[in-house]
C-alpha cells in the first residue's frame, strides 16, 4: 500500500473538492518545494540565454512568464514555455533589457566612485540620496514591467505608466519584494567570485519566483480584475469558488400532523 504523503494532486479522504484557499505564506513554500528542481533548471536556461548580453531582457521576460505559470499553478513545460515566451515578447523586453544593462553598468560606476572617494560633500551626499531614491523606484517598477509584458497586451508607454502607479499602490508587497531582492543581491556581491558559480544554478530563478508571487496579485487587483469586471466576467486566473453543497436535511417544521394525546399504558420499552 502506497502512502501519498507528497501527492499534492490528491484531495484526500474527507476533503472537499474546492477547499479553502491556502494562506500565501504556506502556498509559496508548497509551490517552491514542488518546483524546486524546475527552478534550478530554469535558472540554468536563463543564464544560457543571457550569454549574449543583449538578450538579457527577453530572457527575464521568458523566466517571468514561467514563474507566473508556477504561481497560478497552471500546467507548464519549462523549456517550451520559456522559448515561446522568449520569442513572443522579444521586441518589448529587448528594449527594456538594453535600458537595464545601461542602468546596471552606470550604477556600478557611480557606487564605485562614491565609496572610493573619502571626501564626500553635503551636496554630493544629497545628490547620491536622490539618485538612490530614483533608482529604488525604477528598480521596483521592474517588479511589474516584465510581468505586464508577458501577461498583458499593452504598449510600452502604458506598461511603464502602470508600473509606476503600481509601485505606490502596492507599497507593502513592494517593500517585501525589495528586501528579498536586496538580500539576494547583497549575498551575491559579498561572496564573489564563489557566488558567480552558484548563480548558474540557484538564486536568479528564486528571486524571480518570489517577486512574481508577491507582486502579481497587485497586477490582478488593479488591472486584470477590473478588466473582467467591466465585461461582466470573472477573472479566470482566480481560484474557483467553492460549489454550494446539496441540502441533506430539509426543515419541514410546521408541515407535520399534530400528535394526538395517547393514554399511557403499561408495556415493554424498546431501546
Amino acid at each position: 500500500m502506497a502512502f501519498k504523503l507528497f501527492d499534492y494532486n490528491s484531495a484526500g479522504k474527507g476533503v472537499a473538492k474546492h477547499g479553502p484557499e491556502k494562506k500565501p505564506f504556506f502556498k509559496f513554500f508548497e509551490i517552491f518545494a514542488r518546483k524546486f528542481w524546475k527552478l534550478i533548471e530554469i535558472n540554468m536556461i536563463f543564464v544560457l540565454f543571457c550569454i549574449p548580453i543583449v538578450t538579457f531582457g527577453p530572457a527575464v521576460a521568458a523566466m517571468t512568464h514561467v514563474m507566473r505559470k508556477f504561481m497560478l499553478e497552471q500546467p507548464c513545460f519549462v523549456f517550451d514555455e520559456f522559448f515561446t515566451a522568449f520569442k513572443k515578447n522579444f521586441k518589448q523586453s529587448f528594449f527594456v533589457g538594453i535600458v537595464d544593462v545601461i542602468c546596471i553598468v552606470s550604477l556600478w560606476i557611480v557606487c564605485s566612485a562614491f565609496f572610493t572617494d573619502p571626501t564626500a560633500s553635503g551636496e554630493r551626499l544629497m545628490m547620491m540620496g536622490f539618485f538612490f531614491g530614483v533608482g529604488t523606484i525604477f528598480f521596483m517598477m521592474h517588479f511589474y514591467i516584465y510581468v505586464e509584458i508577458v501577461a498583458l497586451n499593452l504598449k510600452m508607454k502604458a506598461i511603464l505608466k502602470n508600473a509606476l502607479f503600481l509601485v505606490f499602490l502596492g507599497v507593502k508587497r513592494n517593500v517585501i519584494a525589495l528586501l528579498i531582492n536586496l538580500v539576494f543581491i547583497t549575498l551575491l556581491i559579498l561572496f564573489l567570485p564563489f557566488s558567480a558559480t552558484v548563480m548558474i544554478f540557484l538564486p536568479l530563478s528564486w528571486m524571480c519566483f518570489a517577486t512574481v508571487f508577491i507582486c502579481y496579485p497587485v497586477v490582478q487587483k488593479y488591472i486584470v480584475n477590473p478588466y473582467y469586471e467591466e465585461r461582466g466576467e470573472r477573472n479566470p486566473e482566480l481560484p474557483e469558488e467553492p460549489e454550494e453543497s446539496e441540502t441533506v436535511f430539509v426543515d419541514r417544521g410546521g408541515s407535520e400532523e399534530a400528535v394526538r394525546s395517547v393514554t399511557k399504558t403499561h408495556g415493554k420499552v424498546i431501546k
